[in-house]
């Protein structure tokens, strides 16, 4: 009788698929501690390898470049996880959308952007530096200003058909209005440089909204 036939293992690329998914996490997450801490230019590629335990060449295999992992943390800390998901598409700003009260809606959005902005801040904070002297990251910061301002256009038609904005006010003003009193900056000085709590910058976001926005 001969030998028995091995039965060959079926290849597993679930399984391989969540490794490589942790290892992208675990790379994002080193890339954001040492950003936060040495800058974008102090942190190089081969300091974020050694911080998640991977060798440099799986950084660029995973990411192609040091802006593409930056422009990942942004994704991650917008949407609050790795998911493939917009963040309209997400269950905060669902709600926000089909709430029907505007004053219903922009305490949601208060509360929801709050978070949003807690994950954000300190990244855009690293980005506004770094675009001074790196053209790449200068075009990636107005990418995301202007698909920011782009969600808040919607927000604000959404709160329009909804009930009427003040007096003579347009869609697009309420947006900027809106854009500007959400921006990472504007968070950063209440809650970093005063000393506010989220849940303080959520209420007064939500009061200023009420005031400036709605009849």
């Amino acid at each position: 009788m001969g030998e028995p036939k091995k039965v060959k293992r079926p290849y597993n690329s679930s399984r391989r698929r969540a490794k490589s998914r942790a290892t992208r996490r675990t790379i994002v997450e080193a890339a954001g501690k040492l950003f936060v801490e040495y800058g974008y230019t102090g942190a190089t590629i081969e300091s974020i390898a050694q911080e998640a335990g991977v060798a440099p060449e799986t950084i660029y295999a995973a990411f192609g470049n040091k802006r593409a992992l930056l422009a990942r943390l942004i994704e991650i800390s917008v949407g609050g996880d790795d998911e493939q998901t917009s963040l309209l598409e997400r269950p905060g700003p669902q709600a926000v959308m089909q709430e029907t009260d505007v004053h219903e809606q922009l305490r949601l959005f208060g509360l929801d952007i709050s978070v949003i902005l807690e994950r954000v801040a300190p990244i855009f904070e690293i980005m506004r530096l770094a675009a001074k002297t790196e053209p790449d990251i200068a075009d990636l910061l107005h990418n995301l200003l202007g698909e920011r301002l782009r969600n808040m256009e919607k927000f604000a038609r959404s709160l329009s058909a909804h009930g009427p904005l003040r007096g003579k006010m347009t869609e697009p003003e309420a947006a900027e209005t809106i854009w500007t009193l959400t921006s990472p900056e504007v968070f950063r000085l209440l809650v970093v440089d005063r000393g506010w709590s989220r849940e303080q910058y959520s209420q007064w976001l939500t009061n200023a909204l009420v005031r400036l926005l709605l009849p």
